[in-house]
Parts: structure tokens; sequence; C-alpha cells
């Protein structure tokens, strides 16, 4: 078993363990992974949960054929929803919250910085954030389409350092063990290429382990972004007791990048800047030394037509030296730079925290 040190964690479950008769939510296969986090929490660990089960969770409540309408299957999972948070929250003594997302808020800037900062705020107010695809209203086009890569994304916007999926397999093995016994577990892939992907099985393929390939696809996003990714078997509770010892058993996807460098990556070279913020000595210093967020008491001027969640330039008499995503519109910053966070909500009506760059969104030139 390789060792492994974590931080924050997302921790994919899926259907197969939270309903495992597909009708409705059991305690079967949770118990020790409610036991995994509450003692993970304990430990200083952050926690999001990725559920699915919803929709088997309120099958037994709507009338269907054998083959459900969409229309019926939202209906389930508007049902099911409720039933799936509440049998997560009975294992726990601290508050959960439900994160409802589709594809389409991951992918647009500004929605995604908001599931960004709600996340944050849940965890630092150490309540465990519960993440399903919202199937009661995303149609086939609008749909991450499977929890893997639900999984995924929600690693990257929480900005957690490892995804750890819960399947009802060991992890990757060189063959498809439920066929061949001689089939040889995979402790670690540091390479995510053609030829781990030919394993989870395909056209023209002899191997592959049901579901496998959307898990990888899932560590190969991580694996861009600095986030190492385990596939363990969360049907095994001593599966758990390894985790808690530091131990995987099972396949771990390392990260080709630090968690830092993915993120600095990203801020640096795929966001567009769409304007300038220009700050005084004491916020340039104040960024630079003490990685302080950007408030906008130290801004003296703005520039350009963003929005919240785009990207800006952050200069020092006119001379680039920091680029960040703008938590207030360019309107809104001209009407509050130079001030203090108790007057906001007097001047545009609103507060969305004090700093107008987080340090979390913010890298340095």
């Amino acid at each position: 078993m390789s060792e492994f040190n974590w931080q924050r964690a997302v921790i994919k479950v899926g259907s197969a363990l939270i309903s495992p008769d597909g009708h409705q939510c059991s305690a079967k296969y949770l118990l020790a992974i409610a036991r995994f986090i509450t003692e993970s929490r304990e430990q200083g660990k952050q926690v999001v949960i990725v559920s699915s089960g919803s929709v088997a969770a309120g099958r037994s409540t709507i009338a269907h054929n054998a083959h459900p309408s969409i229309a019926e299957k939202q209906a389930m999972a508007a049902v099911g929803q409720t039933q799936m948070m509440a049998n997560w929250s009975r294992f726990f003594d601290f508050p959960c919250a439900q994160v409802l997302l589709t594809y389409d808020d991951f992918h647009d800037r500004s929605r995604y910085v908001n599931i960004k900062n709600t996340l944050r705020e849940l965890l630092n107010n150490n309540v465990l954030p519960v993440v399903n695809e919202n199937d009661t209203v995303a149609v086939d086009v609008l749909k991450v389409g499977d929890n893997d890569n639900l999984a995924a994304y929600a690693a990257m916007v929480a900005e957690a350092d490892t995804l750890i999926i819960c399947s009802d397999i060991d992890g990757l093995y060189n063959a498809d063990p439920r066929i061949n016994p001689e089939a040889e577990l995979i402790p670690v892939v540091e390479q995510i290429n053609g030829e781990i992907y030919a394993l989870a099985g395909g056209p023209g393929t002899k191997v592959g382990t049901g579901g496998m390939r959307t898990k990888i696809e899932a560590a190969d996003k991580c694996a861009e972004s600095g986030i190492q990714t385990l596939i363990v078997n969360g049907s095994k509770g001593e599966v758990f007791d390894a985790l808690l010892d530091g131990r995987i058993p099972g396949t771990r996807f390392t990260p080709t990048k630090t968690p830092d460098s993915a993120k600095e990556q990203w801020l640096k070279h795929t966001l567009i800047a769409t304007g300038r913020i220009e700050v005084d000595q004491g916020a340039k210093r104040a960024l630079i030394q003490t990685g302080a967020s950007l408030l906008p008491i130290g801004i003296t001027k703005v520039g350009g037509d963003f929005l919240a969640g785009d990207a800006v330039e952050i200069c020092h008499e006119n001379v680039p030296f920091a680029k960040g995503v703008a938590l207030y519109s360019a309107a809104d910053l001209n009407a509050i730079k130079g001030m203090r966070s108790d007057d906001f909500e007097n001047v545009i009506g609103y507060s969305s925290g004090e700093a107008a760059v987080h340090r979390d969104d913010l890298a340095l030139l």
C-alpha cells in the first residue's frame, strides 16, 4: 500500500453504496465512510462529499414503468434529494449543506467563482458540503453526465488536494478481475495515457472494469490541476481504517503538477485579464510580503469594464505585479475604492465580503 497525505478531500460516493437495492437510502456502507469523515475532521482536515443516489432514493415514491421518462426521473430526484440529505445528516453531529450543481455552473465564470466562495465559507464554518448534480432541472445537454467527473470538477472548484472515489471495486487492475483471476491491482499510476485508458475497456478491448473510464477521466482532470485521485472499494470498512492510517488500499493517481503551480498557471496563463486595478504602495506591500487579499481600501483607480468573476491585472504606478479574479464589477469597485467593508452596503446595496480579490484567487507575476 502506498502512503499519502492530504488536507482537503472530495469524497465521491456512488449510488451502489448509498442505495444498494436501487430503491431507497441505506446505512449499510455509509457508516464506515461517515466515521472516516468525522475522524478526519477531528484531525483538522476538510471534506466535501459528492453523493449519487437521489434518483434511486426517490424511485419508490413516483409511479413509473420499467424505463422512467426524464420527467419521472426528475420527479424522483426531487423527492430523493431530501431523503439523501437526511440520510447523510443522521451520521453527523455537525451541519451538512446541500449544493446542487449543473455542467453550466462549472463553465460559467461568475457561477464558478460563486460556487468556490460558497464552498470556502461552508468549510470555514465547519459545515460538511454535500454536492450532487441538479437532476431536477438538468437535461442531458446540461449534465456533467456522471458523478465521477462531477467529483473532479468539485475537487477543482473546492481547491482540494485529494479526490477519493469510493467504488465497488478495489481499484484499477491490469485486466478485468471479474473475468481474469490473474488480474493484478495497480497501486500507483504516475501518468494517465492511452494504455491506462485502454484498461478501462471500450470498443475492441478485452479488458475493462465497469464504470472505470469515467473514474480515469476524473483522475486525469485532477492530475492536471495538481490533485491526487484515489480509487478505493467503498463497500469495505477496513479501507477507511487504512486511509485514516495514511495507507491507500487501492489505486493512487499522482498529480502531474503541484496544486500551487497548477492554480498559478491557471491564473497567470489561462485567464485573460479584462480590466486593471491600480493600488497604493501599502496594498502592494501587503499582497507581496504577507500574502494578503486585496481590499478596496487600497485601490486608487479601476480601469476596464469587467464583471465579478472576471480576471484583472493588479498594478502599482501602472506596472502590473499580480493577477486575480475580481469579486466585484468595475462599476462597483469604482464606487467602493478607498473604502472599508462596513460602507459597501450603504454605497452599492450589497457586500460580497471585504476582499476585492481574495488571496486564494491571486497570483504574483
